[in-house]
């Protein structure tokens, strides 16, 4: 179970959402301005942010950026409305982990709380050690040669996945099972844009690709040797 810093301004939205966190054993803290998300989070430690974009003070994308500053570590999943994709894209590199749009499902929004709550939870143990990319999974950390990457949380248990089944290629949805915790049953955007920003910190391409291959129509494979 963990504590929850609500950020939402609707009430229609923001109490139901808090007595089902509840009933899951959740200790939930409420805030309807960005400002308040922000102080709430230097006075005490969360384990989850789920913030609505559309405050009434601040927007929730400087919301996110300055939280996600002060703690690399939190997960944030975002609430949006905003019908813009570009929107979303700018969440996630915001520092946000995980997004849902409005009007969302119930059940669909609870998986993705309960996938980001367990993230911190989740035991990988070994090193992997694929070309010249190590990955220590106990100390979440992983490098190309003597470089250590700087990878987000989900970037780290993407790179996982797929490292440690390495010249396979594991399915879209597989991944996004296994690293979001959840059935995907919409656009994969939050997937292709992660792998996009993996790809670009371990130095790959998708045109040319030496670490992480896209299969068309299947999945996504990390190469044992360099190249296709």
């Amino acid at each position: 179970m963990g504590r929850v810093l609500l950020v939402e301004d609707d009430v229609a939205i923001a109490a139901p959402l808090a007595r089902a966190l509840e009933r899951e054993g959740h200790e939930v803290q409420l805030a309807q301005l960005g400002q308040e998300a922000i102080d709430s989070m230097r006075k005490g430690k969360q384990d989850l942010l789920i913030l609505d974009l559309g405050l009434p003070d601040i927007d929730g994308l400087e919301v996110c950026r300055t939280i996600r500053a002060s703690d690399p570590r939190l997960p944030i999943l975002i609430l949006t409305a905003r019908g813009s994709e570009m929107d979303v894209v700018v969440g996630l590199e915001m520092g946000a982990d995980d997004y849902v749009s409005k009007p969302f499902r119930a059940k669909e929004l609870m998986a993705r709380i309960r996938s980001l709550l367990r993230r911190g939870q989740v035991d990988h143990a070994n090193t992997l050690r694929v070309q010249d990319v190590i990955l220590d999974a106990d100390a979440r950390k992983a490098f190309v040669g003597d470089r250590e990457l700087n990878l987000s949380r989900m970037e780290f248990d993407l790179l996982h996945a797929l490292m440690k089944e390495h010249g396979n290629t594991i399915a879209r949805e597989r991944l996004m099972r296994e690293v979001w915790h959840t059935h995907w049953y919409g656009s994969s955007k939050t997937l292709d844009m992660h792998v996009s920003w993996l790809r670009r910190k371990l130095g790959d391409s998708a045109s040319d690709s030496r670490y992480i291959s896209t299969v068309r129509g299947v999945g996504l494979r990390f190469e044992t040797h360099p190249g296709n």
